[in-house]
């Protein structure tokens, strides 16, 4: 039983770790909150990472059900979600400096960061179409087959362990942001967003063209 824990925890964390890849977030996270001070960004990344673990959890085991129930297929989220990525990196690109407008961040309502750390920072940029894709498509096989014993009690089980893990590296990772925030400076922070926000837009439209390639493969293999 030990074995097969081990196994199924590995196999959630060998699939999902490398997608979202916790220490790669850390540019996104200090582009989008250069506006923030030290403590709402402690308080970001804390809810980032609870988000995380929700957002994976229900893709995993609710979500292919959802999908199939809307009648929507992972290519048409893939685009969806390059969509919203997209649009998030050209906002970065035509935002102000951040030493322009400190007093908007500092009085910035705790609701209003809670709804930002859903959107866009854990939505799409953290959890974004690739890793829910990735997971709704563990939920089907963690369940699919295996024993009474596998399915229902040590794969979601293990499955928790290994989102958990995944998410406690995510806040590990965006709670030492501030470390690098400070060696930028404020013309190094600018330098940084605009960068941060072209590899950004270049990840979006790639996932874009991930999903239009998924949407007219059967088109084309009809044609041919």
């Amino acid at each position: 039983m030990l074995s097969l824990f081990v196994s199924k925890y590995l196999f959630v964390l060998a699939a999902l770790l490398p997608i979202i890849n916790p220490p790669g977030l850390v540019p996104f996270f200090i582009s989008l909150t250069s506006h923030n001070s030290n403590a709402q960004r402690a308080f970001l990344a804390r809810r980032i990472a609870i988000y995380c673990f929700l957002l994976l959890l229900g893709s995993m085991y609710i979500g292919g059900v959802v999908l199939e129930f809307f009648g929507v297929s992972l290519p048409v989220v893939q685009v969806s979600g390059g969509l919203l990525i997209t649009i998030a990196a050209w906002r970065m690109l035509n935002d102000a400096p951040a030493e322009a407008s400190p007093q908007l961040a500092q009085g910035e309502h705790r609701e209003a960061l809670k709804q930002r750390a859903f959107y866009p920072l854990t939505f799409p940029l953290t959890v974004g179409p690739g890793s829910i894709s990735v997971a709704i498509t563990i939920g089907a096989s963690l369940t699919g087959t295996g024993s009474a014993l596998a399915r229902y009690t040590i794969a979601p089980v293990a499955s928790l362990a290994a989102v958990a893990t995944i998410c406690l590296a995510i806040w590990v990772c965006l709670r030492n942001a501030d470390k690098l925030f400070r060696y930028l400076g404020q013309t190094g922070s600018v330098v940084f967003l605009r960068l941060t926000a072209f590899i950004l837009l270049c990840l979006g439209v790639q996932i874009i063209w991930l999903g239009l390639s998924g949407l007219l493969e059967p088109l084309l293999a009809v044609r041919r």
